[in-house]
């Protein structure tokens, strides 16, 4: 048995959409990791680090808040 993940409002993005979506995410990230470098005053490769850091907190916490609410989530 697959599993398919549903439609949003009965369509899909096709490649364009995809892609379109593909630059908007890069344009934020790139906006984080460049306010991080010119506020912190250190380099683009070491803003990266501090912002997947800050993605990696914040997935940890929440998944202790999760195991905290609901332990049986994983199960």
């Amino acid at each position: 048995m697959t599993t398919r993940l549903p439609k949003l409002n009965g369509r899909r993005g096709g490649f364009i959409g995809e892609m379109i979506r593909w630059f908007i995410m890069v344009a934020i990230y790139d906006i984080c990791i460049g306010g991080i470098a010119s506020v912190l005053g250190v380099s683009r490769m070491v803003a990266v680090f501090i912002f997947l850091g800050i993605l990696l907190a914040i997935s940890a916490v929440g998944y202790v808040v999760r195991q905290k609410m609901a332990p049986s989530a994983d199960d």
